[in-house]
């Protein structure tokens, strides 16, 4: 079974589907999650129960389009409803949702987290409508990248790169994932690291918490020991 992690996007069986719709839902809510099982749309995975066991339910998050008012739908399911894990669409897939001038900022920023080796997903609004094409975007919509880093040291380029992205509409958010799956919002990240605050909020499966230079140590880059 592949591991549960956030943001990853979760499909789910027709015999899922099924059990989903014959729930009680009230008319806006059930109108999108028809229209979700009649073009077998995925669902992402969100923040899990502390005291899940193995065979607990698993929380699914639906975030609906424009249409349905950007209703969040949270929908719990069994193990046995999922049918297979995929990813938000890669960084480059979002330019053509892009106004054209930050295009080439965007392509910039593209070659910079390529030279990190740190592989970018774009979701949220620009995501969710890449995947659907469904109307997600709006004046006011971030994009939201996560992306996967190894250790402090790439964390740092990587912030150092999305900080220097120049358009200022719209505006980037988004997450470092680490490889044990604690991700940090980017922003929050540089600014922890700069020295303008003393701890850093770090989500996870399970919730958040609080970190402070432990998590540095325990997220350090490797040392290579030549004999």
């Amino acid at each position: 079974m592949v591991p549960l992690r956030r943001h990853r996007l979760a499909f789910l069986s027709d015999a899922g589907w099924a059990a989903v719709r014959a729930r009680s839902w009230d008319a806006q809510a059930r109108a999108c999650i028809d229209h979700w099982a009649a073009h077998r749309f995925p669902l992402v995975v969100t923040r899990q129960s502390l005291d899940a066991s193995g065979d607990a339910p698993i929380a699914l998050g639906l975030p609906a389009p424009l249409q349905w008012e950007l209703r969040r739908l949270v929908i719990h399911v069994p193990r046995s409803a999922l049918a297979w894990f995929d990813e938000f669409p890669r960084f480059d897939d979002a330019a053509c949702l892009l106004p054209r001038n930050p295009r080439v900022a965007w392509r910039t920023l593209g070659r910079q987290l390529a030279g990190c080796l740190a592989p970018a997903r774009v979701y949220g609004a620009y995501g969710w409508q890449l995947l659907t094409g469904l109307s997600y975007v709006c004046k006011t919509s971030d994009i939201n990248l996560w992306i996967g880093v190894r250790d402090t040291g790439q964390a740092d380029s990587i912030a150092h790169h999305l900080e220097s992205f120049a358009p200022r509409h719209p505006r980037l958010d988004g997450e470092l994932v680490f490889e044990d799956g604690t991700a940090v919002a980017w922003c929050e990240w540089r600014a922890w690291r700069a020295g303008r605050v003393r701890h850093v909020l770090v989500k996870h499966l399970h919730g958040a918490s609080m970190a402070d230079a432990s998590f540095v140590r325990q997220h350090a880059p490797a040392v290579e020991i030549v004999a």
